[in-house]
């Protein structure tokens, strides 16, 4: 049973730069004539593109008895208290509260976030940090299947 999933998918404004970044590398290539031209507006466009869809899909599930966010997978019964955080606390979260031990799941384009304590003893990470456009509904679902 899956209680929820959200995929943190890039701005319309980074599809932009990916466009304009196709259209510098087109520019560059055109004093080589036409076709080295069209290359690099293909070639450019396409490799913007490709950075800019891996940068932007990464997912936030919690599914199976674990926490998948991102490549982490975190069970369950290893966690502890999940605290949403605004925008402003998420702020001070991701910088200077942040521990380096920790796991982050960080999209700076995402203002919102979740703090999520790890409990197990053998893992060095003390918690969790989730970038998320949903952090109310991320911490009721991690409450709902834990119990």
């Amino acid at each position: 049973m899956q209680s929820y999933e959200e995929r943190l998918t890039a701005p319309r404004s980074w599809w932009v730069i990916a466009a304009l970044v196709g259209i510098a590398c087109a520019l560059m290539l055109l004093p080589l004539g036409t076709l080295p031209m069209l290359g690099g507006l293909i070639g450019g466009s396409a490799l913007a593109a490709v950075a800019v869809s891996s940068y932007g899909s990464v997912r936030i599930r919690v599914v199976g008895g674990a926490l998948i966010a991102g490549d982490a997978k975190i069970p369950l019964s290893a966690l502890g208290e999940a605290q949403a955080l605004d925008a402003d606390e998420a702020l001070a979260w991701r910088t200077y509260k942040a521990d380096a031990r920790a796991y982050m799941l960080l999209r700076g384009y995402v203002r919102t976030a979740v703090r999520v304590e790890i409990t197990d003893p053998e893992d060095p990470t003390p918690y969790a940090y989730l970038s998320t456009r949903e952090p109310e509904r991320l911490v009721s679902a991690l409450a709902s299947v834990r119990g």
